[in-house]
């Protein structure tokens, strides 16, 4: 039997059957959506660079979060484009397992930096008179590198384990992109090992962020709630609005995705809960940040007026 078995060079990815006309008509879609996302999250960037009062720690974090996502939207949009208008293209072997890496990272990445994101809130907010000496940059820069560094390193021991796996057909990856537990399904060896680090790697990544997210958010609540003035209440409440909106699309489709109840074929609806995470939630990120705060839109004005021809 083991004569038989060749080693797989590229894979088909599956996408989402549909007529051509539908698939044009997504192809059209979805590319307005990946250049809003690229515009959206670009204008971010720009404005804190460029505005400096925008270099502050949140602004900081809020640049790199706007960095992943442009880069995990990057990872697997213009690949399912190119399927929708060729579904026969086939990808690398080598290419399919970079997209894997790259979609972990950036994935564990984003995870780790809503984290920071939370404790960056909970000192403004609960100790206002210590942020500057505790939000250092020295502290802000370690915090984002060990967000980055900790995505990589989880995102590494996945794919140690799925490397030395052997692919010896078939080749139809179900999904629009070259998500882990698909890949996984074709190998011609037993995944048993594999399933069980992803799994518990999940349950981490959701439990471990999610209960500090909650415990950062009970000390502000608590804080905020003793504020005498409801302005006061208001001003300290809607520097997180911004942040709990991005929290909640963010782990609200990770937590149907990993621990809902299923219905029907728990694959298909991974793939279509994982387009929302590609497209929508790289999209909606910075017009949240910009549309729900007051510092972002007044810079944007401020450029703009500096751009104006006298």
């Amino acid at each position: 039997m083991g004569g038989n078995q060749t080693s797989v060079t590229e894979f088909f990815l599956v996408g989402f059957p549909l007529s051509p006309r539908m698939q044009v008509l997504l192809f059209g879609l979805f590319s307005l959506l990946y250049a809003f996302t690229l515009l959206g999250n670009g204008v971010i960037l720009g404005l804190i660079s460029l505005d400096t009062q925008l270099h502050t720690p949140m602004y900081f974090f809020i640049s790199n979060l706007a960095t992943v996502d442009i880069a995990y939207a990057s990872n697997t949009v213009p690949q399912m484009l190119v399927n929708l208008l060729s579904p026969a293209q086939p990808i690398s072997f080598a290419g399919c397992l970079t997209q894997t890496f790259l979609f972990l990272t950036f994935s564990l990445t984003e995870c780790f930096l809503l984290v920071v994101m939370s404790y960056d809130r909970h000192v403004a907010i609960c100790l206002p008179l210590r942020y500057s000496t505790i939000m250092s940059w020295k502290v802000c820069i370690t915090l984002a590198v060990a967000s980055w560094t900790l995505g990589v390193l989880m995102a590494l021991v996945d794919m140690v384990l799925l490397l030395p796996l052997p692919f010896c057909g078939p080749q139809k990856v179900n999904h629009f992109f070259c998500e882990i537990t698909a890949i996984l399904k074709l190998a011609c060896a037993d995944t048993h090992l594999n399933e069980v680090v992803i799994v518990a790697s999940g349950v981490l990544v959701l439990v471990g962020p999610v209960s500090a997210i909650v415990v950062s958010y009970g000390h502000i609540l608590h804080a905020v709630l003793k504020i005498q003035s409801a302005e006061g209440r208001w001003k300290a409440f809607s520097t997180c609005s911004s942040h709990l909106c991005v929290v909640g699309l963010f782990y609200g489709t990770a937590i149907i995705m990993y621990v809902g109840p299923q219905h029907g074929d728990p694959q298909e609806q991974k793939k279509y809960l994982l387009l929302f995470h590609s497209l929508f939630n790289p999209m909606l990120n910075p017009l949240i940040y910009s549309l729900r705060n007051r510092e972002v839109k007044a810079a944007l004005r401020r450029r703009l007026q500096k751009e104006r021809p006298l």
